[in-house]
């Protein structure tokens, strides 16, 4: 039974010609090799599965090939390119510095580095992941790396490019690599399809690549499971399953059911997608790179933007014709929100759903105006228009009549009005000409008549005295309704307060320390409205003082030491020292 070996293995690059997306770098080394302007340390960084160590190979087996080809190319014929094919080859050595990070390896490294190369013209050092190596390691490459043997070439290869230090970049010739377009991994895993006999559609090998995300090794992994699930047969359906992605039939559906307010229709088509087993923010995102998508299909020149299969470019396209560029804004704008808040929200299925419920009637809350060069989104309950009514026209009335009637109103005088004739109107009146007229009644002015009024208003709101006990009582009520609140540490610290009126308008609340004061305090609000409710009185208003307790100072008898103890027993007792003397003992103090 012949061994599998995985696509990223199998079908890895063997010379510049077979890298995948990488046309920048591998040009500018094979134009190095042709003129012989090779550097003695090169960095290669860029994410993961772009063909960094890939390139490090390829360039270590062609600058030690015996037969190179005109434009730089390894012959893969020669001794030393076979020996490197099967990994037999003493002029390469591979370090993995994630796993070997520390002083020693480095050290052990540089040993090697000063014999000279048996076969072949140089000896090249491939140190992946160098990002990991320990800042003792960075500083003992750093001499070797400066000034290395003519024959010796390293190659640095990296993820983190900002984590390695200032001093390793000075002495490299930096390479970048770039992710790999989605068209170019779609090409490369159709030519591995043709190579393998695998039937596969363009759609299928298109989502592959979109789920990869620029990182061929990860394309090529996905191509290898979903060949092993459809037994060869790759297929759009399939793929989707396999890998869990939401068809993009779903998001056509649920934008028609949204632009027909379909609400019901849109819910139930929800619930199908949750019971698939896709996650509410699934929807979210993946309806928002849809409206995305329409969005930049609008426009000819961002249409190279849309990063889909082809077989949808064209629906795409038709969606964008019929969709209203205001509309697609605003539901892009509700579709951000709502992600954010995905994770917040407690209830997720009725969050997704309010998001439903605002997108299918957005065409009727939003509108979005061009107002010279800027869009301008509008609420269109902001533009609506008041009813309109008719003007109503002046009618002059007999004046003693009508201002009979409105003081008897006002005075609530029950006397019967005389009722007052129907006046006729006519149609063109010149209102400058009508003359304001003057009013008079029984008592005088309507100045005469405000100030009566406001005399017997005034008569109820007399401010009540303010008394000791008067104050006591409205405190302890107060006390009682933060009582009620349950606000009990306030209540403690209000019924220990002592109240000392200063006039009628002010008191002050003599407190025991700054813990009461801040009680009090927190309650200043609503104590104060309370307290000028009850005397009404609003002029009226408090101060606290803190009262200065006064701490009697004790003496307290001092902690003698053994020396300070020994001298007042034998003060005591004066044969204790003679004791001691007799006993020659000495006393460890």
């Amino acid at each position: 039974m012949e061994k599998f070996v995985v696509s990223a293995r199998k079908y890895r690059p063997q010379n510049f010609g077979t890298v995948v997306g990488q046309s920048h770098i591998t040009t500018t080394l094979k134009n190095a090799i042709n003129n012989n302007q090779l550097a003695h340390a090169f960095l290669f960084c860029g994410p993961r599965g772009v063909g960094k160590t890939t390139c490090a190979r390829i360039l270590a087996k062609t600058i030690n090939c015996e037969n190179r080809t005109t434009d730089g190319e390894a012959c893969n014929t020669c001794n030393s390119c076979v020996s490197f094919d099967n990994g037999t080859s003493l002029n390469i050595h591979e370090l993995d510095a994630a796993s070997n990070n520390s002083v020693d390896d480095i050290r052990s490294l540089v040993e090697q580095v000063r014999f000279a190369p048996q076969a072949g013209e140089y000896k090249v050092y491939i140190v992946d992941e160098v990002h990991m190596l320990t800042s003792s390691a960075f500083n003992a490459f750093l001499k070797t790396l400066e000034e290395p043997p003519p024959y010796a070439i390293f190659i640095l290869a990296t993820t983190e490019k900002h984590k390695i230090i200032p001093t390793i970049l000075s002495r490299c010739q930096i390479f970048d690599f770039k992710r790999i377009t989605t068209n170019d991994t779609v090409e490369h895993l159709r030519e591995i399809c043709n190579k393998e006999e695998i039937k596969a559609e363009n759609t299928a090998l298109h989502v592959i690549a979109q789920k990869s995300e620029g990182c061929m090794r990860d394309s090529l992994s996905i191509l290898d499971k979903i060949v092993s699930f459809t037994s060869g047969n790759l297929t759009y359906a399939n793929t989707l399953e396999h890998l869990n992605i939401m068809d993009e039939d779903y998001y056509f559906k649920l934008l028609r059911y949204m632009m027909e307010q379909k609400l019901s229709d849109a819910l139930l088509l929800f619930d199908t997608i949750n019971q698939k087993g896709f996650e509410g923010d699934t929807l979210l995102e993946g309806f928002a790179e849809f409206l995305r998508n329409i969005l930049v299909s609008k426009d000819e020149k961002a249409a190279i933007l849309l990063d889909v299969a082809e077989d949808f470019r064209e629906k795409y396209l038709q969606e964008a014709k019929a969709l209203a560029a205001n509309w697609i804004i605003a539901a892009l704008n509700i579709l951000n929100e709502a992600g954010i808040g995905y994770k917040q929200a407690r209830n997720k299925r009725l969050h997704v759903e309010m998001t439903i419920i605002k997108l299918s009637y957005l065409q009727q809350a939003v509108e979005i105006t061009d107002e010279g060069s800027d869009l301008v989104k509008k609420k269109i309950i902001d533009t609506a228009k008041p009813v309109a009514f008719k003007a109503i026209k002046f009618v002059p009335l007999k004046m003693d009549a009508a201002i009979t009637a409105t003081t008897a109103a006002s005075l609530h005088i029950e006397k019967p009005v005389k009722k007052i004739e129907p006046v006729e109107v006519k149609k063109e009146i010149v209102l400058n000409e009508v003359k304001e007229p003057t009013v008079k009644s029984v008592f005088g002015t309507l100045d005469k008549i405000r100030a009566k009024v406001q005399e017997e208003a005034s008569k109820d709101n007399i401010a009540i005295p303010l008394t000791a006990e008067k104050l006591q009582a409205a405190w302890d009520a107060y006390t009682a309704t933060l009582a009620a609140e349950k606000k009990h540490p306030a209540v403690t610290q209000f019924k220990v307060a002592v109240l000392i009126i200063e006039d009628d308008n002010n008191f002050t609340i003599v407190t025991e320390g700054t813990l009461q004061q801040r009680f009090i305090e927190n309650e200043r609000s609503g104590l104060i409205y309370y307290l000028q409710k009850q005397f009404r009185n609003k002029f009226l208003k408090y101060s606290i003082a803190v009262q200065q307790s006064e701490t009697v100072i004790t003496d307290t008898e001092k902690t003698l030491t053994a020396k300070q103890q020994y001298q007042l027993l034998i003060e005591k007792y004066p044969l204790l020292k003679e004791l001691k003397d007799r006993l020659k003992m000495e006393l460890d103090y």
